[in-house]
């Protein structure tokens, strides 16, 4: 892979297969993430054979369970949609995929806020996951998922793409040697990133790999990454991202002069105070790196954790 492989629902990306042959094209995703991640596109309703236009279809609670059926005439179109679905989880079983972008509130693809009605067509009380989506989210636990709506909040994408390029390193990694000293290095890359999400969870990870021996390689690969995934979810927070920083500035003490150090001191104050963001003490701190080459910091994740083309960490 060159890239990261994302799913993603095939309307989000301005094809016209929605049930009334239109779009809900998200301009973010085709025209800035499009240009670093590789889509697999899917469209679960027009795949499994219900076409474009189609009637329209909802998730009805019955006494046999929630089904999948037209607004209009009534069909149960679940078997329909399971035959195709089964058969597709299937061939994503093959395809290294680092993520998963699904459209809100459809009655497939919904991953948190797809309504439910009753069998006489009224909505009802609470929210269920598409019958694609819930699905997918069962079979591979480890992928990150998102709707396209929460994706404007800047902190859920941030978090979102974040391990999106988790997955994408990690799958580089495990195509190598299961090897101890390779898991070890992977670890010490994500050191700062995890500790900005957890600090708990960044040690638990290391003693994963510090008491294990040589001839437990194998079961260490397959117990890390889950947990390191599970780690990566919690949101890294403002105080958890300055504690970081301070630690990070350790590594120049015998270097910058007192006034560099004092920019520096007074730049990570003021992003605690949300003056400024995340990017503007990072720059400062990469300047560093590359005047000093600290050997520890040279491929931290923390201070390069996507392209800096999607401006991610201008904006937390």
């Amino acid at each position: 892979m060159d890239k990261p492989i994302i799913g993603i629902s095939s309307c989000l990306l301005g094809n016209q297969v929605r049930y009334d042959g239109g779009s809900k094209l998200m301009h973010y995703l085709r025209d800035t993430l499009g240009d670093f991640v590789d889509f697999y596109i899917i469209c679960p309703e027009m795949e499994c054979g219900m076409g474009v236009p189609r009637e329209a279809v909802r998730l009805v609670r019955t006494e046999n369970g929630v089904e999948l059926r037209t607004v209009n005439s009534n069909q149960d179109k679940t078997a329909q949609m399971i035959e195709w679905r089964e058969t597709k989880m299937e061939d994503l079983k093959n395809i290294p995929l680092c993520g998963f972008i699904f459209k809100s509130k459809s009655p497939s693809c919904a991953v948190f806020r797809a309504k439910l009605y009753d069998t006489a067509g009224h909505a009802i009380s609470g929210n269920s996951g598409g019958i694609f989506a819930s699905r997918f989210r069962e079979l591979f636990p480890s992928i990150p998922v998102e709707e396209e709506g929460r994706l404007f909040d800047n902190g859920i994408r941030e978090n979102f793409i974040e391990r999106i390029f988790a997955q994408f390193q990690w799958k580089q990694l495990i195509e190598g040697d299961h090897s101890l000293n390779r898991i070890m290095t992977f670890h010490a890359r994500w050191k700062y990133t995890l500790m900005a999400h957890s600090p708990v969870g960044q040690k638990e990870l290391g003693a994963i790999i510090g008491s294990a021996k040589p001839a437990d390689s194998e079961s260490v690969y397959s117990e890390y990454f889950p947990r390191f995934m599970k780690v990566l979810e919690q949101p890294a927070t403002v105080g958890k991202n300055a504690n970081v920083l301070e630690h990070i500035m350790g590594y120049f003490r015998e270097n910058i002069s007192s006034d560099e150090k004092a920019e520096l001191v007074d730049l990570i104050r003021r992003y605690q105070d949300h003056l400024i963001p995340l990017i503007v003490p990072i720059t400062l701190i990469n300047h560093f790196v590359r005047k000093y080459q600290p050997s520890y910091l040279l491929d931290q994740n923390f201070l390069n954790p996507h392209p800096l083309e999607l401006m991610l960490r201008n904006h937390v």
